[in-house]
């Protein structure tokens, strides 16, 4: 991380592995984080190297992590949380052993419930970019219901739904091995971002419950091939592959947001 250019306080943080960008933030809110003696401010600026950075009074050491990136197969039963007090099984106990010494960054949760694919990296800025809403990072879902959904309400879930002042909403579904009834209690969902449970929350308000969730994609990722609780280091193709979106085959029972020029930042940090 030895530079002589400034940098942004919050990208220097998430480059030694202290926390997110986001997290960086609160802590500055918070007076966690002072530079050179005196409490930070938000959108100080540093000089890896040469500016001496403290948090909660301990010193930020200035050797960047090596950049490390896995996809990992969450099961059920595991938070992504770095540090939760009410649970102590984390996805992190999926990283290899010889990982344990760096900080990794979850980008994009899955909740406790759910199951499939997490990225998991050291990354500060990667896991920046797929947080972020301008990027528009399409994360795909299977999901199972107790109750089968009609064909016909399938444009309810790309409209959405108010809960306590949010609007929760996807932006494709389609059933999945239809009846002739034109029901199915398997779906496919996609999101570009997500609020904490907006999937299993946006069902429940339209009467339906949430038997499984699972990520099977993000971008043009893939899940397949990751065997359950395992998880692959990813190349500089495959985190490209984060940030690209293939084109949907066409199903007979689909709906789909039209295009929009804003969205939405969803993932909790």
């Amino acid at each position: 991380m030895a530079s002589s250019e400034p940098i942004r306080l919050q990208k220097f943080l998430a480059d030694a592995g202290v926390c997110s960008r986001r997290a960086a933030e609160a802590l500055i809110v918070q007076q966690e984080v002072w530079v050179n003696g005196q409490p930070a401010t938000l959108g100080q600026k540093v000089t890896p190297g040469v500016d001496k950075v403290t948090v909660s009074g301990k010193p930020v050491r200035t050797t960047a992590q090596p950049r490390i990136t896995v996809a990992v197969h969450k099961p059920r039963g595991l938070v992504c949380s770095n540090d939760d007090p009410h649970h102590g099984a984390t996805v992190f106990e999926l990283l290899p052993r010889e990982f344990s010494k760096f900080r990794f960054f979850c980008a994009g949760r899955l909740d406790l419930e759910s199951e499939g694919l997490v990225i998991l990296t050291t990354d500060g800025d990667l896991a920046h970019r797929l947080m972020h809403p301008s990027n528009l990072v399409v994360k795909r879902y299977h999901v199972v219901l107790k109750q089968p959904f009609p064909a016909a309400r399938l444009p309810h879930l790309i409209r959405g739904v108010v809960l306590e002042g949010e609007r929760l909403k996807v932006e494709r579904a389609a059933l999945i091995n239809a009846r002739v009834d034109s029901t199915a209690t398997d779906l496919d969902v996609h999101l570009h971002h997500g609020k904490k449970r907006e999937i299993r929350q946006l069902f429940t308000t339209l009467g339906y419950d949430v038997k499984r969730l699972r990520r099977y994609q993000i971008g043009a990722l893939q899940l397949k091939g990751i065997p359950l609780r395992a998880g692959k280091v990813l190349s500089t193709k495959e985190i490209a592959l984060l940030f690209r979106s293939p084109p949907t085959p066409p199903a007979a029972h689909q709906a789909v947001a039209p295009r929009r020029t804003e969205s939405r930042f969803i993932d909790e940090d």
